[in-house]
């Protein structure tokens, strides 16, 4: 039975949808969904697949080192070799129930990663989110994914999938940093609002306080649009910071994909059994 754009076993389904559908969740509220992050090599990937995430986080990159054929690894930068490919990765994900999210920081990997994941959209009944950074953020000095390419080629396979489109970000401990622009924000709904599919903005959790007003704008531009919250290893964030997201933004369209112990400190804070 062919599945509906953003309906059941979409793609686009909203995650909450999905989860509460499958009894996972109790509300419909982005804290409650867990995540996996960086399930790359065998060892995470297998750890991933036995835990009680609901949705999979992985990096898909080309090697750079022309082994495996050019098949997309999965590894992030700096890695540049795996004992993981995507199909293999795809082969075992696909016996889960869990949701997916790829993230690409390459152009190059994207049309390969396209083609393998068409041979299991079959038996992958549930939401998929395809990510990259597309524009610069703030500090960010890592390459972006060139978005007209990017998107054009995620649709060309997938018309109904949900995108994570982000800005490139750095953070640094010894100065103030500031958050996200009205120009970022402006410039990122410029190409988002041509889109009908659901898009997710990954944020980071040390900006968004200083981010607040700029973020509420973007939002409230689409129903289709949330946040994603998301931290460095080394960022300083208090939960105070997280409550404030929590305070400000409706519960149903922000997703918290944070490390440990804040994430833990976070879930207690708002009273969520973990």
């Amino acid at each position: 039975m062919a599945t509906t754009a953003r309906g059941p076993g979409s793609w686009s389904e909203n995650i909450l949808q999905y989860f509460l559908r499958n009894n996972q969740i109790t509300t419909e509220d982005g804290a409650q969904i867990t995540w996996y992050h960086a399930a790359n090599h065998k060892a995470q990937m297998k750890e991933a697949l036995k835990s009680t995430a609901h949705m999979v986080e992985a990096d898909v990159l080309l090697p750079s080192n022309g082994s495996d054929h050019g098949q997309p690894i999965m590894a992030h930068p700096p890695e540049s070799s795996s004992d993981n490919t995507l199909q293999e990765w795809l082969t075992e994900v696909v016996k889960s129930n869990k949701g997916i999210k790829l993230d690409f920081k390459s152009l190059a990997a994207v049309e390969p990663s396209m083609m393998l994941l068409e041979n299991v959209k079959k038996h992958l009944k549930r939401p998929v989110w395809i990510n990259a950074d597309i524009l610069p953020g703030p500090n960010g000095n890592s390459r972006v994914v060139d978005a007209k390419p990017f998107i054009d080629t995620v649709t060309s396979f997938f018309p109904d999938v949900t995108f994570s489109l982000g800005w490139t970000t750095g953070w640094h401990p010894e100065k103030v940093n500031e958050g996200y622009s009205w120009t970022m924000v402006k410039e990122m709904e410029c190409i988002c609002n041509e889109l009908n599919q659901p898009v997710t903005f990954p944020v980071r959790a040390a900006l968004v306080r200083q981010s607040c007003s700029q973020l509420l704008w973007l939002l409230k531009k689409s129903n289709r649009y949330s946040l994603t919250i998301w931290t460095g290893k080394n960022d300083n964030y208090s939960i105070e910071d997280l409550l404030c997201i929590r305070d400000h933004f409706d519960k149903k369209r922000v997703f918290y994909d944070i490390l440990e112990p804040q994430n833990n400190e976070f879930k207690q804070a708002i009273g969520i059994n973990v």
